[in-house]
């Protein structure tokens, strides 16, 4: 299918869980809310990525990165 559009989200996990907790995971609520908005409005979930970074000095935390198509 070809999309016209294109719209990215970028969810990250909780920094304050990643710093005292050492990981605190993808706020699943937060992304299924979004998701819900963003299809409601007719996008489409073309692509998702998971990415890891380093935060701060010690720590890394995950992100989810789904690219959405219209």
């Amino acid at each position: 299918m070809a999309y016209t559009e294109y719209k990215v989200v970028h969810i990250l996990e909780g920094g304050l869980g990643t710093i005292f907790l050492g990981a605190s995971g993808i706020p699943i609520k937060k992304m299924e809310t979004t998701l819900n908005k963003e299809a409601s409005e007719g996008w489409e979930v073309v692509f998702q990525i998971i990415e890891k970074k380093r935060f701060l000095l010690f720590w890394s935390r995950e992100a989810v990165v789904i690219t959405l198509g219209k």
